[in-house]
């Protein structure tokens, strides 16, 4: 159980790059439960800009995408696909009007 001042609050992340995915941090810093949704096959731009752990460039080795990311969970979800906007592939809660 996340623990701070924002702990049972939720956040969906639909940020790309740095001030945002930084806002977002700084909320799941604070206890927010914070989910990022990255684009299917190259994710956040973040991903492939360096530093990387051991100047190995790869996706999952980026420390700028590691730092801006941490107590984050994520997912990747094609949003521009016919199964993404249907109502039982809604990531936050839907209006089933």
């Amino acid at each position: 159980m996340a623990q701070g001042p924002l702990a049972g609050i939720n956040v969906l992340d639909l940020t790309e790059g740095i001030s945002g995915p930084y806002c977002t941090k700084i909320l799941a810093d604070c206890g927010a439960e914070v989910l990022k949704v990255e684009r299917p096959r190259t994710g956040d731009w973040t991903r492939h800009r360096g530093p990387f752990f051991h100047d190995r460039p790869d996706p999952d080795h980026s420390l700028l995408f590691a730092y801006l990311n941490t107590n984050k969970r994520s997912l990747t979800l094609d949003l521009g696909s016919p199964q993404a906007s249907r109502d039982d592939h809604c990531v936050s809660p839907c209006n089933r009007a």
